[in-house]
């Protein structure tokens, strides 16, 4: 509310200032009131751009101005009648153009000047529960993710705002996402680059992907709602889950293996047994070998939505 008192009071103060100090006439009226949109014009304009595009914006325009001032000393140095009279004439306008095209230029280019110099495929940018989950470092480590990490800001504020909750479990989370950021960034074998760049949108997934699809990158997730969004932007979406999936061990019906059996199963006499990866193997006769190690023959394979069911028998 206080903004919209501003800005009406802004608009009706400028044409009250001229009308009564300046002069009583409506050419004068109208003037404030151009005076007072502008200046609300302007509010509005600032409060959407951020301080670093406005840096930037600001640079472009004293490089423009920079070039005019070079043409300028060129044109009165060295320029002969005709062109300077050409000059002379048109002079304001290329101060204008030059002008402009720097704080264009610098403005296309921000993202140079923001740290991210490079773009494309290489660049990678990883949401919340990527940095949570942690393995990104250690995909990392291994040279198996190559190119340029991109941390966005609004995720490293997700993560604080987790760090700050009420519930353990919630801060726990935000803890190891912000200490994998920071490991992150130490790494040798991979570039980091922090970027403050905030699409608009309803959700903070749509907002990865849409930064993504500005960037021209892959976003490394382990959120399936991020996958459909990333489908529906035709971004590459790199889900660490579907990396895990993708490389568990393949058992065939008739192999052997080693298994330790933990506890057991739901029905007479059966064990319960995981492999590595943390599939469930539901061993026939294994009641009596819990706590054991003991060579187990596979003999059916149950896939389900959940995940894949092997059931052995001990050898």
């Amino acid at each position: 509310m206080p903004i919209w008192i501003f800005r009406i009071s802004t608009l009706v103060a400028f044409p009250f200032l001229t009308y009564n100090f300046i002069d009583k006439e409506w050419m004068s009226l109208l003037s404030g009131l151009l005076c007072g949109a502008l200046v609300v014009a302007g509010e509005v304009l600032f409060k959407r751009l951020r301080l670093i595009k406005i840096m930037i914006a600001c640079s472009g325009f004293l490089l423009g101005y920079m070039l005019f001032v070079l043409f300028d000393y060129g044109m009165n140095n060295f320029a002969n009648g005709d062109v300077m009279a050409f000059w002379n004439q048109h002079q304001r306008s290329f101060e204008i153009g030059l002008l402009v095209f720097g704080v264009l230029a610098s403005l296309f280019k921000s993202r140079d000047l923001e740290g991210l110099s490079y773009k494309g495929h290489h660049l990678k940018v990883a949401d919340v529960t990527a940095l949570m989950d942690g393995r990104i470092v250690d995909l990392c480590e291994i040279n198996f993710l190559s190119g340029v990490i991109v941390l966005p800001v609004f995720v490293l504020d997700a993560l604080n705002k987790m760090v700050s909750s009420k519930d353990p479990l919630e801060r726990a989370k935000g803890r190891r996402g912000l200490d994998v950021a920071s490991r992150l960034q130490e790494l040798s074998e991979i570039s980091v680059r922090i970027t403050s760049k905030t699409p608009k949108a309803d959700t903070l997934e749509e907002r990865i992907v849409k930064l993504a699809k500005s960037l021209d990158a892959e976003v490394v997730t382990l959120d399936f709602n991020v996958n459909k969004i990333a489908a529906l932007y035709n971004v590459i979406a790199l889900n660490v889950a579907d990396l895990a999936t993708a490389l568990k061990p393949v058992v065939l019906p008739g192999e052997s293996m080693s298994l330790f059996i933990m506890k057991d199963g739901k029905e007479k006499e059966q064990g319960i047994g995981y492999l590595d990866d943390g599939t469930m193997v539901v061993v026939e006769d294994g009641r009596k070998h819990i706590g054991k190690r003991t060579e187990v023959a596979v003999y059916s394979i149950l896939q389900t939505s959940s995940g894949r069911m092997i059931f052995a028998k001990v050898k």
